[in-house]
């Protein structure tokens, strides 16, 4: 729409975090001396989470293993992801800096996996090979709310041994369930894996609303399961949040694995994107574009069914192979749909413009994000900035300035 102007705020999350999580991470690992043993191989198990400082974290870990004169390696813990390939799998690592002349540890990602005792339990229960054949694993995972449903274990270390370590097996093997498995079957099953002995621990992550280093736990695995609900309530209290509850146009510039699970957070937009699971209360969006696909979802565009409109540009990213892999493995079908398609972003958002149902373009709540991560600074039109101007939680960065450039596409963020 030419001549769209928007107006950038700045929302005042809480800045709390830490300084240094080395040293918090420092001081705990010495928790684990008794575990981590001379000449014993230990595998540090990483997911595919864009996570604030987690180069540093496993660089640090793989340096204590070492000084206890024992052999660290990393594991890809990511389930279906990188196209549900051990080459793809290394090479999300890869992206986020953990390779061995970084971190210290050498990487060694495959599918293989081992089948472990289920119990009584309906569900397979499996283990990565590297991991099982090591002599114990430390896991790192960020905590947060999940993306497709909410539970005592979402998002973080429970879900990790289950599913990410489980590997392309594992991931099936609970979301045959559908989101019964995720909500009722991540406790008993996480519970079969730790009972195993090959977990000695977890390093349990907490972020706040500008993505920096919260909290940081390190967890013997007996302290895992009743554990991982408190900083879940922690991570819960500090997600970002858009500024108001109702939106006509969500306009976000990005999405991706490395941002979210599900590349657009729902816990972030209000859109579940599940068959049978009501969307969120609020925020409540009328129609939602998205423009691009980042570089480390290396095509995998799971998520894309939330959106309504799309530009050529995301399309022509979109690897079905690996985005149907981590697709048809969760079982969730409508996030792997393909929008409507629009040459440009301006396109797109004449698109969107359309469903509004408002009598006056001059009433149309717009909200442009840069990605469900990134929710301090955004964009919002003139009908947004009348409900704000009361809020003593935010600023107003500059004034109205052009949405699209001459040529369409979206001026700088």
């Amino acid at each position: 729409m030419p001549g769209q102007q928007l107006i950038k705020i700045r929302q005042r999350f809480d800045r709390t975090h830490l300084d240094d999580p080395r040293i918090t991470l420092q001081q705990q690992l010495p928790r684990l001396n008794d575990l981590v043993r001379p000449d014993t191989r230990i595998a540090i198990a990483a997911g595919s989470r864009g996570i604030d400082n987690l180069v540093a974290i496993i660089t640090q870990i793989a340096a204590y293993v070492r000084a206890r004169g024992a052999h660290p390696f990393v594991v890809p813990a990511m389930g279906s992801h990188g196209g549900a390939t051990g080459e793809g799998q290394a090479a999300i690592l890869k992206d986020y800096g953990i390779v061995e002349d970084t971190v210290g540890a050498p990487v060694r990602s495959s599918m293989d996996v081992v089948e472990l005792p289920r119990g009584e339990l309906p569900l397979g229960i499996f283990m990565d090979r590297h991991a099982y054949e090591s002599d114990g694993v430390i896991l790192v995972n960020r905590i947060k709310p999940h993306t497709d449903y909410h539970g005592s274990y979402e998002s973080g270390l429970m879900k990790m041994a289950l599913i990410g370590l489980g590997k392309l097996e594992g991931a099936r093997a609970v979301h045959e369930f559908g989101v019964r498995g995720l909500r009722e079957l991540i406790a008993p099953g996480a519970a079969q894996v730790l009972a195993t002995g090959r977990i000695l621990a977890g390093v349990g992550l907490v972020e706040n609303a500008l993505h920096q280093t919260l909290d940081m736990r390190v967890l013997m695995a007996g302290e895992i399961a009743y554990e991982e609900p408190r900083l879940l309530d922690l991570a819960r209290r500090n997600m970002p949040r858009l500024p108001v509850d109702e939106v006509d146009v969500l306009l976000i510039d990005r999405m991706g694995k490395n941002i979210s699970g599900v590349g657009i957070d729902p816990n972030v937009t209000g859109r579940i994107g599940v068959n049978g699971e009501d969307d969120a209360e609020s925020p409540r969006v009328g129609a939602m574009m998205v423009c691009d696909l980042t570089d480390q979802s290396h095509g995998n565009a799971i998520g894309v069914g939330l959106a309504d409109v799309i530009t050529r540009r995301l399309h022509a990213k979109i690897d079905r192979d690996a985005t149907y892999a981590n697709v048809l493995t969760s079982g969730f079908l409508e996030r792997g749909k393909i929008p409507i398609v629009a040459d440009t972003p301006r396109a797109a958002f004449e698109i969107a413009m359309r469903s509004c149902g408002r009598g006056s373009k001059a009433d149309v709540r717009v909200l442009r994000i840069l990605d469900t991560l990134n929710v301090e600074e955004l964009y919002v039109s003139q009908a947004v900035v009348d409900d704000l101007r009361s809020r003593q939680q935010l600023d107003f960065v500059s004034g109205a300035s052009d949405l699209f450039d001459a040529h369409g596409e979206l001026t700088d963020f």
